[in-house]
């Protein structure tokens, strides 16, 4: 390699790419630049080996970038030049920060000497994305030494680790280039290395695995746990990388203390209902009933991993005040009710294990009464549920979540839209066996990047869907520009209410003007035309059963929309009057 080398940007670029592909990176979305045209053609040179994706818009192409780690739950390198174009990576940045997810962001930089006096396309970049990063730092300029090839080599070592532990999330590295920035020659003298440099011996200790996590000493479940009958297990936001392991840990908790897993519409235990029969989902109904609310008060709570979206249960909680232990690996703060809270800094699947050695006192076959009355709600309400929404045959927004639950194939992976897609999964996701794959940005909790994301997720992996609604898809239509790249296929299930459904759920939304402009925000846009320019194929869904036959089998490549248009006033009525009534009734 070092023959050919014209430059020392190419001989750094090498190193850096080299090192990055001898770690284990698969993939590499590059935006185009001038600036970064070392690092660009590097990646370039490392293909097959490393995928470099090219895409047009920083913004899309960070989101796409994120998607790929989330599917993975690998680092993928993200590359700019310099200026603006790192800026448009913040969002993405700040998502994969909130959600953990490891990201290696390599914004291409001027030199010192052009910085600070108006040369083009030159911004302080850094810290550029302020905390958001678990590690950053600026490289050194190029240099053809050995000893500073070697501090490339290591920092660069140093970063991929720290994309990925103690916590998962985003790595930033501004890298200044000097011109010139082509392949072609600056004059350096490159002979003196041949002697130094042996590839085998330089990248010897540069090795293809996941750094160990911190370890924990093994402790007992704690034995008020286990005393305790009126206790509940909460199970909320979770992408984990073996689903099963998750899942399976959880029942084993719960079954051990027989306590019931209030399970988020967004946590896997939804789609691997069989491992647990204490499975609560319509906790959100359940709890709109004020005598069972207090009721099903607890006295404590463990808490696995974030709380989940439902309002009425943050409510709940903090209102009865139970003592909370909340269980995940990180170093972050999990508990936004500020709760009497004991923070454990290791994994369910750690405490599962444990667990197995201390069933201990529960081991009688009957359900304690508290655990009962949970069971008894459950089922009642499910039915419920499911007997409404089975019986309705008008297109309304809520019952795509619900049909989604049971239609779509086995371990299909589905990407999750925040705003009402989210909630209408927490209120109306039906437990199921399919292994479906729930992926969602929930760390900052933005519509930014949505499309992108879906794209990066189904890119070389399974089948995929997406369920959105109109706006979260306008805010990144230009993640279209990826279909060329697109290797598989993304059907979008698009429930277009002409506007911002969360909101008809505020209370803003009975002041109108300015309700309508400043909040619904209606686009009026024609979807069929908008998929026509990109080359999308889309389809106008006209019945419950023609969607079912849409989602059941999926295609293997391409891009689809799938259009399901409602109304979104009624909706959001519809939603109102029928949450707090399907448990009114019931009972136990």
């Amino acid at each position: 390699m070092l023959n050919a080398c014209k430059n020392v940007n190419q001989l750094w670029a090498y190193i850096l790419t080299e090192t990055l592909k001898r770690l284990g990176l698969t993939c590499a979305v590059i935006c185009p630049g001038s600036r970064s045209t070392p690092l660009t053609v590097a990646f370039a040179q490392q293909m097959p080996d490393i995928e470099a994706i090219s895409i047009l818009d920083e913004r899309s192409a960070a989101f796409f970038a994120l998607g790929q780690a989330k599917a993975s739950g690998r680092p993928v390198v993200l590359v700019c030049t310099s200026g603006t174009a790192g800026a448009n990576f913040y969002p993405a940045v700040i998502e994969a920060r909130e959600s953990r997810v490891p990201l290696l962001v390599l914004t291409a930089d001027r030199p010192p000497e052009l910085r600070d006096c108006h040369s083009g396309q030159t911004i302080d970049q850094l810290k550029l994305y302020g905390i958001y990063p678990t590690w950053q730092t600026e490289l050194a300029l190029p240099s053809p030494d050995m000893e500073m090839l070697a501090y490339l080599r290591q920092t660069i070592i140093h970063a991929w680790d720290k994309s990925q532990t103690p916590t998962a999330g985003p790595v930033h590295l501004n890298i200044p280039l000097r011109d010139p920035l082509a392949p072609i020659p600056d004059g350096i003298d490159f002979s003196y290395l041949e002697s130094q440099f042996h590839p085998e011996e330089f990248f010897a200790a540069v090795t293809n695995t996941i750094p160990l996590p911190i370890a924990h000493c093994p402790l007992p479940i704690p034995s008020e746990w286990q005393q305790c009958d009126r206790g509940i297990i909460i199970a909320g936001v979770a992408q984990p990388q073996q689903p099963q392991d998750y899942c399976r840990a959880i029942a084993q908790l719960s079954q051990t203390l027989k306590w019931p897993v209030l399970a988020e519409g967004l946590s896997p235990i939804r789609n691997y209902a069989d491992f647990n029969p204490y499975l609560i989902s319509t906790y959100g109904q359940i709890l709109r009933n004020p005598q069972l609310a207090k009721q099903l008060a607890p006295e404590m709570v463990i808490q696995v991993g974030e709380m989940p979206t439902s309002k009425e249960l943050r409510t709940w909680v903090s209102r009865t005040q139970p003592r909370r232990w909340v269980i995940d690996p990180s170093d972050q703060n999990l508990d936004p009710l500020h709760g009497k809270t004991t923070h454990l800094r290791i994994s369910i699947e750690e405490l599962g294990t444990w667990g197995q050695e201390d069933k201990g006192e529960k081991s009688s076959s009957s359900l304690p009464d508290y655990l009962q009355l949970w069971c008894t709600a459950e089922m009642q309400v499910r039915e419920a549920v499911d007997q409404t929404l089975a019986t309705m045959e008008e297109l309304f927004e809520s019952k795509a979540a619900w049909l989604l639950s049971q239609s779509l194939p086995p371990g299909t992976p589905l990407f999750i839209a925040n705003s009402m897609p989210v909630r209408d999964v927490e209120f109306f996701w039906k437990p199921n066996n399919l292994g479906v794959r729930s992926h969602f940005n929930r760390g900052a909790n933005g519509i930014d990047g949505t499309l992108s994301t879906a794209l990066g997720i189904a890119h070389r992996h399974q089948t995929s869907v997406m369920l959105t609604g109109d706006l979260a898809l306008l805010h990144d239509t230009n993640g279209f520009l990826i279909r060329n790249k697109f290797v598989g296929h993304l059907t979008i299930l698009l429930i277009n209410n002409n506007g911002g459904g969360i909101f008809e759920m505020l209370p803003i939304s009975k002041f109108d003007p300015p309700f309508e402009e400043f909040f619904g925000t209606p686009q009026d846009i024609d979807f069929a035309q908008l998929c026509a320019t990109y080359g999308v194929e889309h389809e106008l869904i006209t019945s419950w059963s023609h969607l079912q036959q849409k989602l059941n089998p999926l295609p293997d490549k391409g891009i689809r929309v799938l259009e399901l248009q409602t109304n979104r006033k009624n909706d959001a009525k519809w939603r109102q009057e029928n949450l707090k009534n399907f448990a009114t009734n019931i009972a136990i």
